[in-house]
This record gives structure tokens, sequence and C-alpha cells, in this order.
């Protein structure tokens, strides 16, 4: 059985550093959008938020398109972004053409911990982290965990407390079992 790991939730809140790690716990593929994005930056340039949020629209897809391949090829993946309900169908349809499991791991921290991550990072500047403000981040980051209209468990995750990953991970083993 392929398993699709789907990492989501607000900006600074754990997503890449998460997903890279159980990456390299299970030994399986991880997709971050962001990577994506920025070398869609680096080729097509960006210019505004407009430009940014179609270069994500853009990232989304090719994470989508990948992931496809992988599950078809019988690997299980992880894809991490700030994933939303409007992506819901598009993983629905890789899951089910696949044959694929699918869980949804929401990264959270503490409000004031991911306003100060965010504004202490040092990400490419497509991203345009200048002009979203602190009161933005902190907005998004109250958020309640928005998981996608899907089939599968579900994990809040917050990456602020010492115990989680462990917990965490504890979790998607005997789930993958």
């Amino acid at each position: 059985m392929t398993d699709l790991m789907i990492i989501l939730g607000s900006p600074a809140s754990g997503k890449t550093t998460l997903a890279r790690r159980l990456a390299a716990e299970f030994r399986v593929p991880c997709l971050c959008k962001d990577d994506i994005k920025e070398a869609l930056f680096d080729v097509l340039g960006v210019t505004d938020r407009a430009d940014s949020k179609r270069l994500s629209d853009a990232s989304f897809a090719a994470q989508l398109g990948v992931a496809r391949s992988q599950l078809h090829a019988g690997l299980s993946c992880i894809v991490e972004g700030n994933w939303r309900a409007e992506h819901a169908a598009g993983v629905l349809q890789i899951l089910t053409a696949a044959g694929a499991r699918g869980v949804q791991v929401w990264c959270r921290a503490n409000p004031l911990e991911i306003v100060r991550r965010f504004t202490a990072r040092d990400r490419h500047p497509g991203h345009l982290d200048a002009v979203v403000g602190r009161a933005e981040v902190k907005q998004a980051s109250e958020q309640q965990p928005s998981f996608m209209d899907l089939a599968g468990p579900r994990w809040v995750y917050d990456s602020g407390a010492p115990a989680a990953y462990a917990q965490l991970l504890s979790d998607l083993k005997t789930w993958r079992l």
C-alpha cells in the first residue's frame, strides 16, 4: 500500500522541517511547495502578490503531478505546503487513481513563535515576505486546523512542543502498519 503524507499549516509553523524529518525517517521522497515555487521565481520572476499566488498554484499542480508519478510507481511520498480546501479534489483524484492512502498533519505553534520565525527567516525574495505584515502572519497562525476534506487520519502537530515529534512518529508508524 502506498501512502501520501500531506503536511499543511500556516506559514512558519514548521511544515518544511517536519516534512523533511519524516521523509528521512520513512525514506520517502519529500515534495516541498517552496522548492518548486522558488525555482519558478528564478525562471519567471515575480513582481507582486498576484504573481506569487499564480506561482503558488503552479507549484501545487507540479507537486500533485510528481506525487501522482510516485504513487503510480508504488512509492509513498510526502507533500508539504499551505494546502487548502480547494486542493482536495486534485489530491483525492491522485489517491483514488493510485489506490493510495492519505494522511494529513496540520502543523502549528504558538502564534508569537510563528511571528518570530517568520520575521527571522531568510527566504527567497520572491516570497515577498517583506510586504506581509506581522498582524497578517499572527492572524494566519491563530487559525484552527483546516484539513482538506479527504478520508484518512488527521493529526495536529505542535512544532514547539518537545515531545510532539516522538508522538507523531509513533502514531504514523502505527498507522502505516
